[in-house]
């Protein structure tokens, strides 16, 4: 299974802000999307992501005010992407190995949706009941 399937499934609405935004501005939109993360593109151009993590460790455990900083601040952008055409696997080793929960999909420089880390286990939980009602077709027959 691609990227491009989960895509097709989960549809490719992306949420984002600008960098000048407050914190408090974008984790606002974040809790009306129910979204873990928002992405921060300026021109169509990806500059960095914030996560609940992100708020988590450079806010709120270092007293500071989400109204007064912004996603500048503490927004990551060393920003791990995939194309359309990934396999699950390599997501999975990508999240592991970077330590990340969601991955921005870009096709020609250009953000067209996210995927996060239930998004790629509910893809793998299908594939395996796939799998196993195969096998268990063959066996019964």
């Amino acid at each position: 299974m691609t990227v491009n399937q989960i895509l097709s499934t989960k549809g490719k609405e992306v949420y984002s802000v600008l960098s000048t935004n407050t914190v408090y501005e974008a984790l606002t939109v974040m809790s009306e999307k129910n979204i873990g993360a928002i992405l921060i593109i300026e021109d169509t151009v990806l500059k960095g992501v914030l996560s609940e993590r992100d708020y988590a460790r450079k806010i709120v455990l270092k007293s500071k005010s989400s109204k007064k900083a912004f996603v500048h601040e503490i927004m990551e952008t060393n920003v791990v992407t995939v194309s359309p055409s990934d396999n699950l696997e390599y997501c999975m080793e990508l999240m592991s190995t970077k330590r990340v929960r969601h991955l921005p999909v870009l096709e020609n420089n250009i953000v067209i949706g996210i995927i996060s880390i239930s998004d790629v286990v509910k893809a793998i939980i299908e594939l395996q009941k796939d799998t196993i009602q195969h096998l268990n077709s063959y066996i019964t027959q």
